[in-house]
């Protein structure tokens, strides 16, 4: 039942309540003050007549004294207090029921993206569509989702995706592509659908479990993404690489030139240096692209910046000079233990584990279920189940538990128990991983972030997202608005926040992107920021 119906409901049983009370008390007063006898019944038709002011029968000249004119006075003002009671809690809600806006049912969209289902990664992925300047509609069965949507000025349409009717409202025959993402058990259903009425609409679907994956293709799916997989192998290589002084996973545009990003350590030979002093650019002839210092996005810092621990830089260069400056970003070797403690063991935490395993990386596994695979079963924010896992002793912990709360509390009790350790954390939620930063971790990536970007990157086919699973967006777009125009005359750094890493022009990788740089119609851009930098930086080039 509904909070209206409720109400409804509620109020009724309180409005038969006062009759029969005050029938009762008419009763009793009649005999006692008037020495006349009513039946019960006739008492609840005189305290119907006054409460509703309709009348009062033949009972008027029976009430001759003091005590029984109040009575019937208080059942007069009870009636006018009840009317002007049901006026905002009835009648004016009911007014304004009938004049809102109901949610949408069906939209006029065309050569757009359906998405089926609404939550925060899919807000991801239509910020990067909308900055690419194409159309998308969300179908969500909740009217309250899809009117908070509408409110927000997002076109959003109420149905159940599952049946024809509301793909057909979507308007599927004219959209680009179909983007699944309710549950693993729901998705084929959607797409089995939209085959039986379209055989030429791309469809995407989002599968949580590995078991899931096949299904999806069966029924239909040209491209089953599963992001929970790509960031549990992003969060082992970041502990890999706080571990091994042999560079991890990178970004490679060309023989000579890569891109990667760094974790600087405490104690570490960069810590507590400027960019400057450290020679990273002048001696080593690295890039500095950009850096995240405490969760803000820096880009191009200023030489004089200084590096602090848990700083994130994003750099460029040789393979060679790249390998030499992961050694410089680690603690001293006699400091650092080889062993990795995973804070959770569903699909991201198995996924860590696996990863870890394969690079013959020590691991303990920390859940609260007993199962194979667990080592120490226990809560993750609780500091005996910490203790017993030697958190003290681990080089680092990844946090892979499914609840960003939990995440958070773990992240504070760690901080206070095993302060040396560092903290790799899975956050959901975007808005979350600010939250991890403050509450003490050194690196964190939402997997609604990674989802988007994944999804973003198949949809859309003037744009390559290269790094799905980093704390930043990397690129490969075409700017055709920028054509013509110098990096001078543009200044994308101060405009839009982001930098233009390299270009590729008739097959052929250009690096030394000076100031007098012209971009010509048909260039491919590498273009590095923070997901919103990049995503105005898509929107103004096109």
């Amino acid at each position: 039942m509904n909070t209206w119906w409720r109400r409804i409901v509620l109020s009724l049983v309180a409005v038969f309540g006062i009759v029969i009370v005050y029938a009762f008390i008419y009763q009793w007063g009649m005999l006692t003050f008037e020495g006349e006898e009513r039946t019960i019944y006739e008492s609840i038709q005189v305290v119907i007549e006054s409460l509703t002011t309709a009348g009062f029968g033949g009972d008027t000249d029976a009430w001759n004294s003091a005590p029984m004119n109040l009575i019937v006075i208080g059942m007069n003002l009870s009636g006018v207090l009840l009317v002007f009671l049901a006026l905002p809690l009835f009648v004016v809600p009911l007014f304004q029921r009938a004049l809102a806006t109901q949610p949408a049912e069906s939209t006029d969209l065309t050569d757009h993206v359906i998405i089926c289902s609404h939550r925060e990664r899919e807000d991801v992925l239509r910020d990067e569509l909308e900055a690419a300047d194409v159309p998308s509609v969300f179908v969500d069965d909740d009217p309250e989702t899809v009117t908070d949507l509408t409110a927000d000025g997002i076109e959003a349409m109420v149905g159940d995706p599952e049946q024809e009717q509301t793909l057909l409202a979507a308007n599927i025959d004219e959209a680009r592509a179909l983007v699944v993402d309710i549950s693993d058990e729901a998705n084929p259903e959607v797409i089995l659908t939209a085959r039986e009425l379209t055989d030429e609409i791309q469809i995407v679907s989002v599968a949580e479990d590995e078991a899931a994956e096949t299904y999806h293709r069966y029924a239909g799916a040209d491209i089953v993404v599963r992001p929970r997989q790509v960031l549990g192998h992003s969060l082992a290589a970041k502990a890999a690489m706080s571990i091994t002084t042999e560079l991890q996973e990178t970004i490679e545009l060309d023989e000579q030139f890569e891109i990667t990003e760094f974790l600087v350590e405490r104690d570490s030979d960069l810590a507590g240096r400027t960019i400057a002093e450290s020679g990273v650019r002048d001696r080593m002839g690295i890039t500095v692209i950009g850096a995240w210092f405490n969760g803000e996005f820096v880009p191009a810092p200023d030489p004089e910046t200084t590096i602090d621990e848990h700083t994130i830089l994003l750099v460029a260069g040789s393979h060679e000079t790249l390998t030499e400056l992961t050694a410089r970003t680690l603690s001293p070797a006699e400091e650092r233990t080889f062993r990795v403690v995973i804070g959770g063991y569903g699909e991201v935490g198995q996924t860590v584990s696996n990863t870890l395993e394969a690079e013959g990386l020590s691991r303990t596994v920390i859940d609260k279920r007993e199962d194979l695979g667990i080592d120490v079963v226990g809560d993750v924010t609780d500091e005996d189940t910490l203790e017993a896992a030697d958190i003290g002793s681990a080089r680092s912990i990844v946090l892979s538990l499914d609840d960003d709360t939990a995440a958070i509390y773990a992240t504070l009790v760690l901080e206070k128990v095993a302060p040396e350790t560092e903290v790799i954390a899975r956050a959901n939620e975007t808005e979350t991983v600010r939250k991890l930063y403050r509450a003490g971790a050194e690196y964190v990536l939402a997997l609604s972030t990674v989802t988007g970007r994944i999804l973003s990157s198949i949809l859309l086919e003037d744009e390559e997202v290269l790094t799905p699973e980093t704390q930043f967006e990397i690129i490969r777009t075409t700017a055709p608005e920028f054509a013509g125009q110098t990096l001078t005359d543009l200044d994308i750094r101060a405009w839009l926040g982001c930098t233009v890493v390299a270009a590729e022009r008739d097959g052929e990788l250009l690096t030394d992107l000076g100031p007098e740089f012209t971009i010509q119609r048909g260039d491919s851009l590498i273009v590095a920021g923070s997901d919103e930098t990049v995503n105005r930086f898509i929107a103004a080039s096109r």
